[in-house]
């Protein structure tokens, strides 16, 4: 999913009211912490009158009367700069850790909720980046650098009101040089921060061309395509350079232009300064005290600068948790249905109907959300409870459509499905998705034991049960093999197992949790040939008196189906039982015939290539 980022886009107070509802908690911390922030400016401005104070009554007249109170006071005032730091950095810390928190929960809950086409469509990447860096982001902005402005605002603003009550002319030698640095600065930033977006645009390429170029050299060799790799590598390389080239250049020119200027507001207040003491138009200390506001104006802009840029470039991330956390659910239930049935987390068990599984289809036409043209037309299908219905075509045909709708991971853009004679969007998703055995094509294992992933569709399942589920698919060889058997850690997403093994334990976890409808898609295309055999009788035994799909590439697998569907195109194009089909002698016998030759191929040691 690729993005088009303006890196040059200016402040929009739109995209900042997005996270309102996930600022308004910690409203009181953020109180807390301005207060602080204020607190900490006045003592900040303060210092500087110690310092001139020390300078006029303890070291020009080389005098110590009255240290004592003096240590005191200034001990006071540090003393009090410490605490509301560290009371500052709590408060911040719940702030940063409390938003990040908080929208992470509301992105993964939203993520439960969004229909099976929105993970079809979008990169894992993508999500995790939205959920994990784009969230600390925003919440470490909030918690930490949108403060340093109300410290830069109220530093300037009483550090001027200081300035002014002790000498006016010098007061304005100050304030002349700060609308030029605060131009300087603000010039600069945005255009420092314009590179460095770039630079970790093209940096998140760069790393992503690394990876395939090792992940697959294997792939790059066989091809004999060294040349044009590296050549590609090396474009992006010459980007990396090129805009780290325009970032160090700006940052070359920033820093001594900031450094000058300032100097120049010093070396304007010796001057002037110097000319009034010599006068004896005003004190030693007084002109230290102008020097410190003179070299402290730098910071607070600098970091008012700084933030603002920073600002600016989080709208990125707040529009992409926005636009996270605004997909719409393609499917969800009605409100009344929601009163009766409950919702995903928050099931009303007690109203759910037990479901027998029977299905029909009633004129029903179907195009895909984002497609133009129908994939079903006025498409009619009676399947009775306990039916086998094998859906079989090429690759891409569109075999998962018809499950999909049957499973409501897709609704009928027009016309109806009924689940025991009820359209099922008078009932809950939760209601359907909990009758439904699913076993994918490409099998996901959580981290865990053996055991625990097969009890996973039902956890209060007995070891007894686990094992006699197990031993049904022959998952239970799979644990023999194992060190520790059952309790055997399969690793991150079963990374310790074979495709096959894996795909072994998911069965013996659909079989488990004992559905009234199964769905098994190309469910034994990772297991070899003779683990398929060893498992096919215990699978019609367990599909007996079940409804259920089987999307199928090896057509040996289905030809036991009461009902074969067979799909070109998107669209069935004949149905009817195995011998029905193979008398017609039609599409799904030329697939069979193919086939067999196939298989005949594999067994007397020839190779065969798959259309």
């Amino acid at each position: 999913m690729s993005e088009n980022i303006n890196y040059a886009k200016g402040f929009r107070p739109r995209t900042w009211a997005k996270i309102l509802p996930f600022v308004r908690p910690y409203a009181r911390n953020l109180t807390i912490i301005m207060s602080l922030m204020v607190f900490s400016a006045v003592i900040d401005v303060v210092l500087p009158l110690f310092q001139s104070y020390a300078v006029d009554h303890f070291i020009v007249p080389a005098s110590v009367a009255g240290l004592g109170p003096f240590i005191a006071a200034y001990a006071s005032a540090i003393l009090l700069s410490a605490l509301s730091v560290i009371i500052f950095s709590r408060q911040s810390m719940l702030v940063e850790m409390g938003m990040g928190r908080d929208m992470k929960r509301a992105c993964f809950i939203h993520l439960q909720e969004l229909s099976l086409s929105y993970y079809n469509t979008t990169p894992v990447g993508y999500i995790l980046a939205r959920v994990m860096s784009d969230t600390n982001r925003i919440a470490g902005l909030i918690a930490w650098s949108l403060e340093d402005v109300f410290w830069s605002a109220a530093y300037i603003l009483m550090a001027f009101v200081s300035m002014f009550s002790v000498n006016v002319r010098m007061a304005l030698i100050v304030l002349a040089i700060v609308p030029p640095l605060a131009l300087i600065t603000f010039f600069f930033q945005s255009r420092i921060l314009e590179a460095n977006r770039r630079i970790r645009a093209v940096n998140s390429r760069l790393t992503g061309a690394y990876n395939e170029g090792i992940t697959g050299a294997r792939t790059t060799k066989t091809l004999v395509i060294e040349d044009r790799v590296s050549d590609e590598f090396g474009e992006l390389t010459g980007e990396m350079y090129r805009a780290n080239f325009r970032a160090a250049r700006l940052n070359a020119l920033f820093l001594p232009l900031v450094t000058g200027l300032s100097s120049t507001a010093v070396a304007l207040v010796l001057v002037q300064g110097g000319l009034l003491v010599m006068d004896q138009a005003i004190a030693f200390g007084t002109l230290s005290l102008f020097i410190s506001y003179s070299l402290g104006m730098l910071e607070p802009i600098r970091s008012m600068a700084r933030v603002f840029s920073e600002m600016i470039s989080a709208q990125v991330n707040i529009e992409r948790v926005s636009a996270l956390l605004e997909q719409p659910c393609l499917i969800q239930d009605t409100p009344e249905v929601v009163e009766k049935y409950g919702d995903t987390f928050h099931p009303k068990t007690e109203n759910w109907e037990p479901i027998e599984g029977h299905i029909e289809f009633r004129h029903v036409w179907f195009k895909y959300p984002d497609g133009e043209d129908y994939i079903l037309e006025d498409f009619n299908l009676d399947i009775p409870a306990g039916t086998n219905v094998a859906i079989v075509g090429e690759t891409g045909a569109g075999k998962s459509t018809l499950v999909n709708l049957a499973c409501r991971f897709f609704e009928p853009t027009r016309g109806e499905i009924l689940i025991d004679g009820v359209d099922y969007r008078k009932r809950s998703q939760l209601w359907l998705h909990s009758a439904l055995g699913y076993v994918l094509q490409s099998p996901h294992l959580f981290s865990g034991t053996v055991a625990d992933n097969i009890k996973y569709s039902r956890p209060d399942a007995t070891d007894e049960e686990m094992r006699r589920a197990a031993a049904l698919v022959s998952a239970d060889v799979v644990a023999a093999r194992l060190e520790q058997g059952y309790d055997t850690d399969v690793g991150e997403g079963g990374d310790r197992l074979s495709t096959g093994e894996k795909q072994l334990i998911s069965f013996a976890r659909a079989i488990l949790a004992d559905p009234p409808i199964f769905v098994l898609d190309e469910a034994t295309s990772s297991i070899d040939t003779e683990t398929e055999r060893l498992i096919q009788n215990a699978i019609w035994h367990i599909l007996k008196g079940r409804t259920s799909f089987l999307i199928a590439h090896r057509l040996s697998t289905v030809r036991h189906a009461d009902i074969i569907l067979v799909v070109d195109g998107g669209r069935i194009i004949e149905r009817g039982s195995h011998d029905e089909l193979m008398a017609l002698n039609g599409r799904y016998a030329d697939l069979y015939r193919a086939m067999e030759i196939r298989e005949k191929t594999k067994t007397s040691g020839g190779i065969a290539f798959e259309n």
